[in-house]
């Protein structure tokens, strides 16, 4: 196959990683934690979780957002939901570790200035998803309009319970906040957009940020998505739906178990990435250190169902074959795969369906990642963290072990890593992400780096 850029389109690394996750802050606890083999799913402490099917979820580690934005951006903080705080302290991690110069960076004195970037030349695109409202703060406002028979009252809510919350209250969850805290803090005044595309989100943010540099609309992008699904509502949610791994709560650290034999439903999570998408020429120009290439972006939709996955794959398959083909590359040449694997029976074997149609009987020999054994599924932000595990495992020529793949569903075979890291002398690896409801489905093919 062609192994240059298409005509006329500029190429994109990844100069910058960001993750928040139960492993750590920063891409070096989660890369370190998962080459360790750790895991980061346990009994959650936010709330009392016992009224429900499972206690157990992925919380991100203890943080205060005041090491994370200017101190002249602190009173923002009040109106960060939990998922905006996870995307701005992502933010923060990249950047620094991409060596910009940003706003933000320089007034917290991390850097020396001036700045090394063009903002009108630095956008965003960030994947969210259902941000759940402050149920305490939202229940002390509906208890103060219910009528003398106590039943809630509309007029009451008019006169007396919208009164009860702070003005800007709707603020902390708009999806479209976590770009916008984001944008502002690190002066981001090119494209700025939104993805609510549930858990696919995060793999069509870094798509579009790929074709919006590749183009030339935009010199560095900052993109990826995050997530809090640790909350009562996220958790009740996935319960109702079927989908929660239930009579694991005294073994949290075999709860999910992607592609398993035994495999019985998903890890609610929080956490989420966000990357530093570059023009190679301008990555270059700074002295950049790049982890990888983006060479690929293709989209699809499932038409089977809304929320039911195609029992072939089908939607997985054809975004697979879009990504290969946008990057010229063919599926023989496909050396690492990191895959979605929430853990439900009928997703992963979805999944596994899609990759067999484009890899055949190869998908036993692809060395593959897995990584919601250790970190569970944190929505519209798993994307980002697949990104960036596959982008660094190119780098460091390694492929870190993959939690509770040890025994396979019979009718799966995906070559996973299960006893410690391995080396690794891929170059070219794609990522697949897709949405457990709404059918969207996407595929990045990242490329290890080359002059």
């Amino acid at each position: 196959m062609v192994d240059s850029p298409r005509e006329n389109e500029r190429r994109v690394v990844i100069t910058g990683l960001g993750t928040v996750t139960p492993l750590g802050i920063g891409i070096e606890p989660l890369w370190d934690g998962l080459l360790a083999g750790q895991c980061g799913i346990k009994v959650v402490q936010a709330f009392d979780a016992s009224g429900l099917a499972s206690r157990l979820g992925g919380e991100a580690t203890a943080f205060k957002m005041g090491d994370f934005v200017p101190k002249s951006y602190r009173k923002s903080i009040k109106v960060m939901a939990r998922d905006i705080a996870l995307a701005v302290i992502a933010a923060h991690e990249a950047v620094k570790d991409a060596g910009l110069k940003t706003k933000c960076l320089i007034e917290r004195k991390e850097v020396d200035g001036p700045t090394n970037v063009d903002s009108t030349r630095f956008g965003a695109n960030i994947g969210a998803g259902l941000i759940c409202a402050d149920l305490s703060e939202l229940a002390g406002a509906l208890a103060s309009a219910t009528d003398e028979n106590g039943n809630f009252s509309l007029k009451k809510w008019g006169s007396d319970g919208m009164g009860n919350l702070t003005p800007l209250w709707l603020l902390k969850f708009l999806p479209n906040m976590l770009a916008c805290h984001v944008t502002i803090v690190h002066d981001c005044q090119a494209h700025s957009n939104t993805v609510t595309c549930a858990d696919a989100a995060s793999h069509l943010a870094i798509g579009e940020a790929f074709r919006t540099i590749a183009r030339g609309a935009a010199d560095v992008c900052i993109c990826g998505g995050a997530e809090s699904k640790i909350n009562p509502m996220g958790l009740a949610r996935q319960q109702l739906l079927g989908r929660m791994a239930t009579g694991m709560d005294d073994r949290p650290e075999r709860a999910c178990r992607p592609f398993g034999a035994r495999r019985c439903g998903l890890v609610c999570s929080e956490g989420g990435g966000l990357a530093i998408l570059e023009d190679l020429d301008h990555a270059r120009a700074r002295g950049a250190r790049i982890y990888a290439e983006v060479v690929g972006f293709g989209a699809a939709s499932n038409t089977h169902d809304w929320i039911t996955p195609h029992p072939q794959g089908q939607g997985i398959a054809q975004a697979i074959r879009m990504a290969l083909n946008d990057a010229r590359v063919s599926p023989d040449e496909v050396e690492l795969l990191q895959t979605f694997g929430v853990g439900t029976v009928e997703h992963d074997a979805s999944e596994h369906q899609g990759l067999e149609a484009v890899f055949g009987r190869r998908c036993r020999d692809i060395p593959a990642i897995a990584v919601k054994g250790a970190l569970g599924h944190n929505g519209a932000g798993s994307g980002a963290l697949d990104v960036a595990v596959l982008a660094m495992s190119l780098y460091h020529n390694t492929v870190p072990p993959s939690l509770n793949t040890n025994t396979l569903d019979p009718e799966i075979e995906l070559g996973f890593v299960t006893d410690g890291p391995v080396d690794s002398p891929a170059r070219t690896g794609v990522t697949v992400g897709y949405a457990l409801h709404g059918g969207q489905n996407a595929a990045l093919v990242i490329r290890k780096y080359q002059e």
